[in-house]
């Protein structure tokens, strides 16, 4: 009797199916997918250093006739690798995955874990214009899919680890755990609704991920920036300008990007050739603009550094429309790569640039400060044009260190949420729960 009882409460530890209280399930398998995720990020951010380091071999120095080359060589080699050995419909990462909860029971297959982190590595270590977050997080929603088909659980808590898995990749990559918990609960719904089931696991799931990158590249920020409070009561009037400057750029950003995206679904060329002329424009404008290349982050912590001028407005304007242009010829052709990471240069240089046209026209009002108005940029823009406006305000504070901004980042967050309504990078987002196929079943149904 008693090892029955023992064998029973065992299953019911380790499974999760069967207990009474929703929110404490699949705590033993929310650990699991945590661990798996923090290493394959870890080996994936190995894999990442190594093809920086080959690129800037072959391609030493700026303005080199082989950087125009080898985000169409590295674009092209990635495409073909998802296309001999996993399905094309996991190229767009994080989109891949709100579609795979919403649509396929959380279904996603384990091959996607090599084939997806070399493809990303491919094209963004050659200078593609994308993020490593958007194949971080299909790599741990792959994970949380894995795991539950090891122990063959439901659909439901199928989705549950999946969602896990993301909010797992996101903590680990952008050394932020808190954001990244929230990001996986709150990303696959554009209004502001979220699946609370998975907040409990997503919160399991990115501490231990993010320990466990955290014990090998270091428990720091992934930004540095010194600590800048907001304390003055009429310093939220110039983040409400902000925060209409951010909304319409994401409108830019997203309507581009749609466009681009949609041009080269319906022309008759072969995949690989669209990819191709994808990465030829991408090198193209690089061979002139270099800090489009990759994710953009060198600009970030620029755009942060509390000494910038008002000489940089230019370079900033600039660096906003090229990166935009940049990265919708690479992942709007078929790349593999992320919209994330560019979305959050994006912020951070349209608010840079806003703050310095300020600073200009405004001289000595309080509270208006470029690097502030950077920060808070990359937060409204990503819950904008991401449609995450939690995680956002939570992520911009872990990322760079600086709490002091939260007040302002709230501020606008809400606005441009607000503002862009139906407006998103992710076409599988469902803008809310009764919405979304998994919750269209009859009460009481077994999902």
């Amino acid at each position: 009797m008693f090892r029955r009882l023992s064998k029973t409460s065992w299953k019911l530890l380790l499974a999760g199916e069967g207990i009474s209280f929703r929110m404490g399930r699949y705590f033993g398998e929310s650990f699991l997918v945590g661990a798996l995720t923090g290493v394959v990020v870890v080996g994936f951010r190995y894999m990442m250093d190594g093809g920086l380091w080959l690129s800037h071999r072959l391609a030493p120095g700026m303005h080199n006739w082989r950087v125009a080359l080898l985000p169409c060589a590295g674009a092209v080699l990635g495409y073909l690798l998802i296309k001999m050995f996993a399905s094309l419909k996991h190229a767009r990462g994080t989109d891949s995955a709100v579609r795979a909860f919403h649509h396929e029971d959380g279904k996603i297959p384990g091959v996607v874990i090599p084939v997806k982190s070399t493809a990303s590595v491919l094209t963004v270590a050659s200078g593609g214009s994308a993020g490593y977050e958007g194949p971080v997080t299909l790599l741990g929603a792959a994970c949380g899919s894995l795991i539950a088909s090891w122990f063959r659980l439901s659909s439901r808590a199928r989705r549950i680890l999946m969602c896990a898995g993301l909010a797992a990749g996101m903590a680990a990559l952008f050394q932020a755990p808190l954001a990244g918990a929230i990001f996986g609960a709150e990303v696959l719904y554009s209004s502001s609704d979220m699946e609370l089931d998975a907040l409990a696991p997503c919160f399991a799931a990115s501490a231990v991920s993010y320990t466990i990158y955290a014990s090998f590249f270091g428990w720091g920020s992934l930004f540095t920036m010194p600590n800048c409070c907001h304390d003055t009561s009429l310093g939220l009037l110039p983040y409400l300008l902000l925060a209409f400057v951010i909304a319409y750029g994401a409108r830019l950003y997203i309507v581009f990007f749609n466009a681009t995206e949609r041009a080269f679904r319906l022309n008759s060329l072969p995949g690989v050739a669209k990819v191709a002329i994808g990465g030829l424009a991408t090198g193209a404008i690089a061979y002139f603009f270099p800090e489009i290349r990759g994710t953009g982050y060198k600009v970030i912590r620029y755009a942060l550094d509390p000494m910038v001028n008002r000489g940089a407005f230019g370079s900033f304007a600039v660096f906003f429309f090229l990166k935009i242009v940049a990265t919708s010829f690479t992942v709007g052709s078929g790349g593999s790569g992320g919209v994330f990471a560019p979305a959050l240069a994006c912020g951070g240089a349209l608010g840079a640039a806003t703050g310095i046209l300020l600073n200009h026209f405004l001289p000595g009002w309080a509270g208006v400060k470029p690097a502030a108005f950077a920060l808070v940029g990359m937060a409204g823009f990503l819950a904008s044009s991401v449609r995450i406006p939690l995680a956002s305000v939570v992520m911009v504070a872990e990322i760079s260190g600086n709490h002091g901004l939260l007040l302002p980042a709230m501020w606008v967050c809400g606005i441009s949420f607000w503002m862009n309504n139906d407006w998103s990078l992710y076409r599988s987002q469902i803008h809310d729960r009764e919405s979304s196929p998994v919750h269209l079943k009859k009460k009481g149904e077994v999902q």
